[in-house]
């Protein structure tokens, strides 16, 4: 398999293709709910290895914050599709919020924003 830069469209039909070849297709939401947060739970488990104060039992098998990162990415995907949500859109969408209800909630880096905040 090559490695290729892809956008969301690109991922969700990538893993729409691959759940379609399966007689069981996507699971219930709340199944897929579930993996989500079983995969959120393995991430969080992951950081807490590398940057907390639990360290790994000897039996453990490595895993990688970028491994779990991409587990939850995958379930994200596969629920998205399941529930026929465009995820650029839905981007789009919440950086649209962020950008508006966030604006001058944290202190900027460009003083000019500051300046328009005072007005």
């Amino acid at each position: 398999m090559t490695s290729k830069s892809q956008n969301l469209k690109e991922m969700q039909e990538e893993l729409h293709s691959y759940i379609n070849q399966f007689k069981t297709g996507y699971f219930s939401p709340l199944s897929q709910l579930a993996r989500l947060t079983e995969e959120t739970g393995e991430l969080a488990r992951e950081i807490n290895h590398h940057y907390g104060e639990k360290q790994k039992k000897e039996s453990e098998l490595p895993k990688s914050v970028a491994e779990e990162i991409g587990d939850v990415l995958i379930a994200t995907i596969i629920m998205a599709n399941s529930l026929e949500i465009d995820l650029t859109q839905a981007f789009q969408d919440n950086m649209t919020k962020f950008n508006k209800r966030d604006k001058f909630r944290f202190e900027r880096v460009d003083e000019r924003i500051k300046d328009e905040q005072i007005r």
